[in-house]
C-alpha cells in the first residue's frame, strides 16, 4: 500500500527544505532564523530540523508585516 502525498499547505510540520519553497525564504536564512530563535517554531527529529508551519506562520505576522 502506497502512502499519499500530502499538499505542503496541509503539513503540519515542514522540513526546511519545504518551508523554503513554501514561504520563499532561502534555505540559509531559513536556518539563520531557526538558530535566533530556538524552540519558537522550530524542533529536532533525529538529525532533522523541522519547522511548525502555523507557528512559523504567527513568527512571520508578529516579525515582518509592514
Amino acid at each position: 500500500m502506497r502512502i499519499p502525498e500530502v499538499p505542503i499547505s496541509e503539513k503540519y510540520n515542514l522540513s526546511v527544505y519545504e518551508a523554503a519553497a513554501y514561504f520563499n525564504i532561502g534555505e540559509k536564512k531559513l536556518r539563520q532564523m531557526i538558530a535566533e530563535n530556538p524552540d519558537r517554531f522550530a524542533f529536532e527529529s533525529g538529525h532533522r530540523i523541522l519547522i511548525i508551519r502555523h507557528k512559523f506562520e504567527e513568527f512571520l505576522d508578529e516579525n515582518f508585516v509592514q
